[in-house]
């Protein structure tokens, strides 16, 4: 049975943990709000691009781009997937595995071989136990999603793509819902696709003049496109990454609270029984005498 010291001293330890949890929880709250105002900011930016991609379809059906042009029965895929750096948020991570795992298994049916670039350590860790052989680039060890990330995982995929290296490429990634709920999600990247979002940008007339032609714009637009892409994918990963740790601290220190009560309780009805103990031996020492 625990004496009065060792329960003592496991309160004390529970409290540590407590306050860093707590402390977790509120970094994640504050930088989960910073991750928010990212994705606002770079919303225009994307709905313009978008709305002038799909402009030039609606004037031209027929240009064409080679990271958009379809390859009919891919025989190599590449799959990114991208997960934090760091633990302590639930199962933020692993649902993002698993989801990999599965399109890997469904386009490893298609295609004669799948490739696996893992984005951020824990899917690094996680794939390399089960593809090591298939892992064609790596990138983590980045505090905060920079657009220069971005720009280097789509030069890497657009140039195994045009060398024919590669016929598909595919982002797995988490979507931020809301605090407590974040949904995996897979996108096809190459060939260049954002048609629904195309689509609906470019469904009014835009009043703007195309020079010196549609080739030439789409090959300035559709590499920054696919740029774009990732980094939406990397933003609203780490937006999830945050919510998904405050929550998970939440949870923590509910839960500490919650173990710091039993334990209170659990001393004192074992102080009680010591000084009852106490008192029975005085009292029969007494009568003794």
């Amino acid at each position: 049975m625990a004496t009065l010291k060792d329960i003592q001293r496991r309160i004390r330890s529970v409290e540590k943990t407590q306050q860093i949890t707590s402390a977790m929880r509120m970094v994640a709250a504050a930088k989960l709000r910073r991750a928010q105002d990212a994705i606002l900011a770079a919303r225009p930016y994307a709905q313009r691009m978008y709305a002038t991609l799909g402009e030039i379809g609606r004037r031209n059906p027929e240009v064409e781009h080679p990271l958009v042009t379809q390859r009919e029965h891919p025989k190599v895929a590449e799959v990114v997937v991208v997960t934090s750096d760091r633990g302590l948020c639930g199962g933020f991570n692993n649902n993002v595995v698993k989801q990999a795992e599965r399109a890997i298994a469904e386009i490893a049916a298609e295609a004669s071989r799948v490739l696996v670039a893992p984005v951020g350590r824990k899917a690094g860790e996680s794939l390399r136990r089960r593809h090591s052989e298939d892992i064609s680039r790596s990138w983590s060890g980045y505090p905060h999603v920079e657009y220069a990330q971005a720009q280097e995982i789509a030069e890497h995929l657009s140039s195994r793509f045009l060398a024919g290296e590669i016929d598909k490429a595919v982002i797995i990634y988490n979507v931020f819902v809301s605090a407590v709920t974040q949904t995996p999600e897979r996108d096809v990247l190459l060939p260049f696709g954002a048609e629904s979002e195309i689509a609906e940008a470019g469904g009014a007339y835009l009043p703007f003049e195309i020079e010196p032609d549609e080739t030439t714009l789409l090959d300035v637009l559709v590499p920054q496109a696919l740029t774009y892409s990732i980094y939406r994918a990397l933003l609203e990963n780490q937006v999830g990454e945050h919510a998904a740790r405050m929550a998970a601290m939440e949870n923590a220190t509910r839960n500490t609270e919650e173990l710091i009560k039993s334990l209170t309780l659990q001393f004192n009805r074992a102080r009680q029984a010591a000084i009852t103990r106490e008192l029975v031996e005085i009292v029969s020492g007494a009568e003794a005498l």
